[in-house]
């Protein structure tokens, strides 16, 4: 993955009037720091999927994992194009970041080893992972890991002041 400093921008439509664009560098933050995403697929006939995963942030993208015969593995195998979400459901209070992107199956051992350090350390014993054959392995499954690295991400400042930004890579 190669990391590069999006354009940023506030959308005046959607912010208070004196509310700034957030910058890049928080919400990054925010995605490495968040527990638990919302995960957006499209079947191959077309109706939506969404569930929510855990996942990693790291090198500019962000990670997540599933088992091969799971409805989202089967949807990107026809569309690789995701939605993945993260915040909060109240309203007036807190900071949503939708990011969207194009899942990419992660194979390299090595890298793997990396994200499965990255995803015990942030999630605890219960995420360890063995890296075997370009898969995490976890009891008796396996799983294929993904890395999205954004195009686009939109970032939801909620309460005073409400705000909008918009980051393009």
């Amino acid at each position: 993955m190669t990391e590069q400093e999006p354009e940023t921008r506030l959308d005046r439509r959607y912010s208070d009037p004196d509310a700034r664009a957030t910058p890049w560098a928080d919400a990054e933050s925010l995605l490495a720091s968040a527990e638990l995403f919302w995960i957006s697929t499209v079947r191959p006939d077309g109706r939506p999927h969404v569930t929510p995963l855990p996942g990693v942030w790291a090198h500019g993208a962000l990670h997540f994992c599933t088992g091969p015969e799971e409805r989202k593995a089967r949807n990107l195998a026809h569309n690789p194009h995701v939605t993945l979400t993260t915040g909060t459901n109240i309203w007036d209070k807190g900071y949503d970041l939708v990011v969207e992107g194009e899942a990419v199956r992660v194979t390299d051992d090595t890298r793997l080893h990396e994200l499965a350090a990255a995803w015990e350390a942030k999630y605890g014993d219960f995420w360890r992972f063995e890296v075997r054959e370009g898969y995490f392995h976890h009891g008796s499954g396996h799983a294929v890991v993904y890395a999205v690295a954004p195009r686009t991400v939109f970032g939801f400042g909620k309460g005073q002041p409400f705000s909008q930004t918009r980051w393009r890579f």
